[in-house]
């Protein structure tokens, strides 16, 4: 015999019911195309059809290179906009770290930045410069990026209004800058007089003011052929108009392909600590943001310290690099994206640390080293407006850094390289670029006074420091009083002097010296005269490859 259902069990099936509707009802939204297409649609109303959100600052349109949806699979997760970091990059292997922690371009749930940290990311390419900025003003970006180097020429203009300030370093150059030069052209002295294709206040103009320097040139020598971006700078020099063009990987071997008898001068493979990219936002967006920003960060470096310890990391990164530029117009197969990460130095943790001036024991290139030299070097060229650039106090934020604690060997600082021992070839090797710097001794003797070793300090430490991966020779030189012997040795003695002090006050691998004494050998002047031989008492610095 059947028996009347009671109220609470009629509540209890009901409610069974409504469940189940509930529960099918999300499945059905979350897990096949037609529910996410909804929530699509729906999402769209309520961001009134803006790629960024609710806060009126549209961005691309959905077709643009920048926004177009991957094939990532975990791309259709629904994403608040309100909820993203939006960081604008160039086509440049040295984002990678945050990409692969991102698990690509895209905002998503995949992201390890959203189940860590519980925010999205997305990446938004914008190669071309101009525009780049207007994103970043407009809020369409959140973070943007930039060289220290070159941020001199922005700083103070009119992204000031905004007060920019730099968060973290993210990659060195490692070889994807170069200087191609044509046939007869095979050290920095040679391009005296000749014609030189770059993209101005770029870090390739930053790295060609580096190179004549270190040749004991000033851009006066040279006939600078300016150009809008290194790509037509490479352009330029393989329609053989110019005698040398700054470029990017991997126009310069397409270059010196395309030009017989041409060549690679120089590369950011040896000039190691020149170009350093680095991402920059507004103080507002910083203040009101921080906890969020260190995560970001911390994030970020544990994706550095993963791809540079790893070889199915650092495969994983080459992936998503060769799928998300291919996606956007720039094919890349994944041997050329792993080709592009392996032109650039991941940082670490420890490298900014080394950056920002937190390592008080760290006598490299920091941060403040080179943004106060180019701002100098920029501002006497004439390209900061009239206006000096903000001091780097004003434009550094350490705190990020100095806020994050990540500790194990993976997280170190960059080792410097290890030479081997200078052997008798290397000083007579063909040297890349030499500068002469004069150090004055009392006759007969060869201990540095307090006034050659800030001459020292002043005129080639800094070229010391940037040029890293290259040997430094240093050739001693007389004039012809005395004996040929005795000014032999002695040369030699005063050359050595020069590498004990590098050595001692900079921490300078003594390997990484070759110490040469030509005696009266090398006048550059007429030993007949007080004022010539006053000339051929001098020090000569040169970097040769190693």
């Amino acid at each position: 015999m059947a028996k009347r259902l009671t109220t609470f069990s009629k509540l209890l099936i009901t409610m069974l019911i409504v469940g189940a509707l509930v529960f099918g009802g999300n499945w059905f939204l979350n897990n096949t195309n037609a529910g996410q297409s909804i929530q699509d649609q729906a999402d769209n109303v309520e961001q009134g059809g803006s790629d960024y959100g609710s806060n009126g600052n549209s961005g691309s349109s959905s077709t643009s290179p920048a926004t177009r949806p991957s094939n990532n699979s975990n791309a259709g997760s629904k994403v608040n906009r309100d909820d993203v970091i939006k960081i604008g990059v160039v086509t440049w292997g040295g984002y990678v770290a945050g990409q692969y922690f991102n698990e690509g371009f895209e905002a998503n749930k995949a992201s390890r930045f959203y189940k860590d940290y519980g925010f999205q990311v997305e990446f938004i390419v914008l190669d071309d410069f101009v525009p780049s900025r207007a994103a970043w003003k407009n809020n369409d970006v959140d973070l943007l990026w930039t060289t220290i180097d070159a941020f001199p020429t922005e700083a103070g203009g009119d992204l000031a209004q905004f007060d920019p300030v730099v968060l973290f370093q993210a990659d060195w150059s490692r070889g994807g800058d170069a200087i191609v030069a044509r046939r007869g052209i095979s050290k920095v002295s040679d391009l005296r007089g000749k014609k030189i294709a770059v993209a101005e206040l770029t870090p390739s103009h930053s790295f060609l003011l580096w190179m004549l320097e270190a040749g004991g040139l000033t851009q006066d020598d040279v006939t600078i052929v300016a150009q809008e971006s290194a790509i037509q700078a490479a352009a330029i020099f393989k329609s053989q108009r110019v005698d040398a063009a700054v470029v990017w990987s991997p126009d310069d071997i397409l270059s010196i392909k395309a030009v017989p008898g041409s060549r690679i001068l120089e590369s950011t493979r040896s000039a190691s600590n020149i170009i350093a990219d680095v991402f920059f936002a507004k103080k507002n967006y910083v203040n009101k943001n921080r906890k969020r920003l260190e995560q970001l960060y911390e994030g970020w470096m544990k994706g550095a310290a993963e791809i540079n310890n790893s070889a199915t990391a650092r495969k994983k990164a080459a992936s998503i690099l060769g799928r998300e530029f291919t996606e956007r117009g720039t094919a890349l197969s994944t041997a050329e994206a792993d080709e592009m990460i392996g032109n650039v130095r991941l940082v670490t943790h420890g490298d900014n640390k080394n950056f920002f001036g937190l390592n008080k024991s760290f006598k490299g290139v920091t941060g403040e080293s080179l943004y106060s030299r180019m701002s100098n070097v920029y501002n006497d060229l004439g390209h900061t407006g009239g206006k000096f650039p903000p001091t780097w106090s004003q434009i550094n934020y350490p705190g990020l850094v100095n806020n994050t604690t990540l500790t194990g060997e993976a997280h170190f600082p960059e080792k410097s390289k290890e030479f081997a021992k200078a052997t008798k070839a290397d000083e007579t090797k063909a040297a890349v670029a030499s500068k002469q710097v004069s150090i004055s001794f009392r006759t007969g003797e060869f201990q540095l006074d307090d006034n050659s070793k800030y001459i020292i300090d002043k005129e080639f430490v800094p070229i010391a420091n940037a040029f890293s991966n290259a040997r430094i020779r240093i050739e001693g030189n007389t004039d012809n009083t005395g004996s040929r012997a005795t000014n032999l040795a002695l040369s030699k003695k005063r050359a050595q002097a020069v590498a004990n002090y590098l050595s001692a006050e900079y921490n300078i691998s003594r390997n990484r010296f070759v110490v040469v004494g030509n005696g009266p050998d090398k006048p550059i002047a007429d030993n007949n005269t007080e004022r010539g031989r006053s000339n051929n008492r001098r020090t000569d610095f040169e970097l040769i490859s190693d």
